[in-house]
């Protein structure tokens, strides 16, 4: 039976358990146009995807931060009227990966900057809860929960709650905020290369995997 050398594995979600990007890109131009504002073209949605919205709606659009709470607040209803897995897909190789460290007895939860209820659909959708201790995310209005070095320390804090051996993680993500997170909390971070990143992103990580294949290499043996 294979194994892994980490007690743990949190994943990110948006860019590298799925891809939502046309969705997100759908729903950015009705809000962001909305609130007349410029929409973002396919090679800008980098930036958006990844970290929180509330701090996106003021990085890149130049909202203050009551205006971004109102946009973040339209977003995602938009997003709730999508029913939040429509256009989603996920990243060939990734689901068959965390099927198999289930299997290998490897405890696994989400780490994500996305709303929860939003995880837990896609989470429902693609049928992966059978193979989560427990799915974090965001809180809706990303006001008490929403920076990954908060949410990696709650991942972990959930894992060792249902007693599960946090004591050797990973974070598996495809951002710098997903870098920054976990060396804040002291985990390791795998940078795969299939998201939404720039390649200078994973420059501090300990990891890069460029494939399913590369991923799989380095979570089991």
């Amino acid at each position: 039976m294979a194994s892994s050398p980490y007690s743990c594995v949190l994943w990110d979600v948006d860019g590298t358990i799925a891809d939502a990007s046309v969705g997100i890109l759908r729903r950015l131009n009705v809000a962001l146009t909305h609130f007349g504002h410029p929409a973002p073209t396919r090679e800008e949605l980098v930036h958006w995807i990844g970290p929180p919205m509330f701090q996106s709606f003021q990085a890149q659009a130049g909202m203050t931060p009551e205006q971004s709470a109102e946009a973040v607040t339209f977003y995602r209803t938009l997003g709730k009227a999508d029913g939040y897995t429509t256009d989603v897909a996920t990243y060939p190789g990734v689901t068959e990966i965390i099927r198999d460290l289930h299997a290998a007895g490897v405890p696994q939860a989400t780490a994500s900057s996305k709303p929860e209820i939003q995880v837990d659909a896609i989470v429902d959708f693609f049928e992966l809860r059978p193979y989560f201790v427990t799915t974090v995310g965001a809180t809706p209005d990303e006001s008490t929960l929403a920076s990954k070095t908060d949410i990696v320390a709650e991942a972990l804090r959930r894992l060792a709650e249902r007693g599960a051996d946090a004591s050797r993680p990973v974070l598996i993500g495809d951002r710098h905020h997903d870098v920054e997170g976990g060396n804040a909390n002291g985990v390791p971070v795998i940078f795969v290369e299939w998201g939404f990143s720039d390649t200078h992103e994973g420059d501090d990580a300990a990891f890069r995997a460029a494939s399913a294949a590369e991923l799989r290499a380095l979570l089991l043996n």
